[in-house]
């Protein structure tokens, strides 16, 4: 997962590093540089920040000291308590900030060879797919030669402060680390999806068997490596804020482990608000642990004035533009199966140009389509699941479904918004994950030669009823036939009434050919047939359900076989009618 890893903006560290130790002289980053750029997107009025070196700050600097804790941070005068509670994370998993500090022996300063020292850093984030390698100074912002963000307990201890500098060179400056995301910064530490939990909203404080599922799910990311943060919205009130230390011990209002501290589940889900999980979703087929089939896809919201290559239609509120939208067509191969589904827009850099690097509200809905579907969705169909909409850089979600094939439809909260976005689909098996570029069949020079479709037509078989059945039901399945296409459902197994509920979509040059709807009785040795209808497939046609007797395979005289199917019908002459 982290084998290939890019330069931030071009700069090599070990390149610099080496032409700063031949000129004898401490790095200085261009692209970072030691001014009010780097700090504010907007002018802040405050006191006056001096920029200083560690070796300026304290005696005997260190990346560490005494290893490694989630308990050596503390937040700063930037709202970035988000980011704090990242890094404490971060903290836990040894192999995990051992990757976001590479090399971390060889950046530590050596008071034996201080000839070896540059003044350069170099830190891994997970950013927009892959992971990028920032360079930077170790020129740090203070006030009273005080750090003024982040940092350790230990005065010489400067990991967490050289960390938060990187970070604020990707987001842009460190005024834009004001007010993120913590589930944004533990995609960016590991390259995991995060699926942030609402304790409230779910009421598992009160609900045990909630609240027992979720804590299954909780250690399962846990045990294997991935990251978990908690949190509460609400702080303490202002008024707490000007009580001194002094004055609450007078009170009795202490705490006793300000640190590291054991509850039961049910307080963690009664006190506090939120739970994020980050997990890491493991593509290698060498590990004994659950291996997922990642499908990574980049795609664009983009604007148009011709409808058909507009792609930027906002969510279904917008009933005529929706379907303008990009559209990804993934499929589950197996009965019930889980499917994790990420977006994640590509993040704004903050500039004193064109101000904070806002994101945009996002997210996407998730359709069961016709087996055989190979052009974009024009029309409704069975809405699987849907994630929320939130101006959050990624969105996740987590969903169980039957086995099909499903069109996710990615979009901006409102029409005409503009951006970049990264799609993840994980699944047990390979999904087969690909965009849906073309609104109906191409046309080639073996048209004029071979036909175009006149018409086309979609097929939903829903169920039967009555069949020929046997001491333990039919095990029965559909096929639905056009043109020399199949479509098949599942096995139903066991009932006399199955619901198949399978659809497909045939683009039709030979009008006058019937659709034939077939169920078939599963059997081991051959499979045995139980009957048929043909289908009128005339577009004035206006009703769509239908009820039909299955008949024999006779084509001078079907007759009637036990059992009825249901099926639903739609034609048009227009090729982006569904």
């Amino acid at each position: 997962m982290f084998s290939c890893v890019k330069a931030y903006e071009d700069q090599n560290y070990s390149a610099l590093k080496r032409a700063c130790l031949r000129r004898k002289v401490l790095f200085e980053d261009p692209h970072f540089p030691a001014t009010d750029d780097s700090l504010y997107y907007k002018s802040t009025p405050g006191p006056a920040v001096r920029w200083k070196r560690p070796k300026d700050i304290c005696d005997d600097p260190r990346l560490f000291v005494d290893g490694i804790s989630s308990h050596d941070l503390h937040q700063g005068q930037v709202g970035n308590c988000w980011f704090v509670a990242a890094c404490s994370s971060l903290a836990s998993r040894e192999s995990l900030w051992q990757k976001v500090i590479p090399d971390w022996k060889g950046q530590e300063w050596d008071p034996e060879k201080p000839d070896t020292y540059a003044g350069i850093f170099h830190f891994h984030f997970w950013r927009f797919g892959e992971w990028v390698d920032v360079v930077i100074d170790d020129r740090l912002p203070t006030v009273n030669n005080q750090l003024i963000y982040c940092h350790s307990n230990s005065r010489n201890e400067f990991w967490c402060a050289l960390v938060e500098k990187a970070y604020a060179k990707l987001a842009g400056c460190y005024q834009a680390l004001d007010g993120g995301n913590t589930a944004d910064a533990l995609v960016d530490f590991t390259g995991g999806v995060s699926e942030p939990i609402d304790l409230t909203e779910g009421d598992f404080a009160n609900d045990e068997a909630k609240r027992n599922q979720l804590f299954e799910r909780v250690l399962k990311v846990h045990s294997r490596g991935g990251l978990i943060s908690a949190s509460i919205k609400h702080p303490s009130s202002e008024e707490w804020k000007k009580v001194s230390k002094g004055e609450r011990e007078k009170m009795g209002v202490t705490v006793e482990d300000d640190g590291e501290f054991w509850m039961t589940f049910e307080d963690v889900c009664r006190y506090f608000t939120d739970i994020i999980k980050c997990r890491l979703l493991n593509t290698s087929y060498l590990s004994i642990h659950k291996t997922w089939e990642e499908a990574r896809l980049r795609g664009a919201w983009t604007r148009h004035e011709d409808p058909q290559q507009n792609r930027s239609g906002g969510c279904i509120n917008h009933k005529d533009t929706f379907f303008q939208n990009p559209q990804y067509i993934f499929e589950v191969k197996k009965p019930e199966d889980e499917v994790l589904i990420c977006i994640q827009q590509r993040p704004k850099r903050s500039t004193r140009r064109e101000g904070k690097g806002e994101n945009l509200a996002i997210g996407f809905d998730i359709y069961k389509v016709e087996e055989n579907r190979q052009y974009r969705m024009h029309s409704l169909q069975h809405k699987a699941a849907s994630s929320i909409y939130i101006n959050s850089r990624s969105v996740f979600l987590r969903t169980e479904q039957p086995e099909g094939r499903y069109v996710i439809i990615p979009t901006t909260f409102e029409p005409g918004h503009t951006g970049e976005f990264l799609l993840r689909v994980f699944t047990d098996v390979p999904s087969n994950c690909r965009e849906l570029r073309l609104d109906e069949p191409p046309r080639t020079c073996w048209s004029s030669l071979c036909g175009y479709p006149q018409q086309v037509t979609q097929v939903h078989v829903l169920g039967a009823a009555g069949l020929k059945d046997s001491p333990t039901g039919a095990n029965s399945y559909v096929i639905i036939k056009c043109e020399g296409e199949k479509v098949r459902s599942a096995v139903q197994r066991g009932t006399s009434t199955p619901e198949y509920n399978v659809k497909g979509v045939f683009y039709r040059k030979k009008l006058a050919q019937p659709i034939t709807v077939q169920i078939w009785n599963h059997r081991v040795l051959k499979d045995e047939f139980l009957g048929q209808v043909c289908l009128k497939t005339d577009p004035e046609d206006l009703q769509a359900l239908h009820t039909l007797h299955l008949q024999d395979r006779s084509r001078r005289q079907p007759s009637d076989l036990p059992g009825t199917v249901a099926v639903h019908v739609l034609s048009s002459a227009s090729l982006t009618a569904v």
